[in-house]
């Protein structure tokens, strides 16, 4: 018996998970509309275990609640608890903490983050 294989591309896993990440895109930055102050707490179907309550004074929460909300979040979490300014604010190193799927689809998406990563470089 010859196992033959098929003759149409598949698809890689990072083409894969960028595909995901691209269906939660916001329509524009300016859809994130969550807090820039205070507590947040996720619901379960974001964080089904460990940490749910982020503090968004303190730094290091902020960035977790970031990296949390890109990996796992659909559109709807990110538009309720991602702010666009801490967003753009927090992105150059935010985008060292991600994976490069969702750093990938995020800048080709807005260039604005790129810009913001470039400027503090620079």
């Amino acid at each position: 018996m010859t196992v033959q294989s098929p003759t149409f591309p598949v698809p890689n896993a990072f083409e894969l998970l960028c595909a995901q990440y691209v269906k939660r895109l916001p329509a524009q930055l300016e859809d994130l509309a969550g807090p820039a102050h205070g507590t947040v707490d996720l619901p379960l179907h974001v964080v089904w275990s460990g940490r749910r309550s982020y503090g968004l004074e303190q730094p290091r929460s902020r960035m977790g609640l970031y990296r949390t909300v890109l990996a796992e979040g659909q559109r709807q979490d990110l538009i309720d608890f991602l702010n666009r300014d801490l967003l753009i604010a927090q992105w150059p190193v935010l985008r060292t903490l991600i994976s490069r799927p969702i750093r990938d689809v995020w800048e080709a998406a807005f260039p604005e983050l790129t810009a913001a990563s470039a400027a503090t470089a620079a």
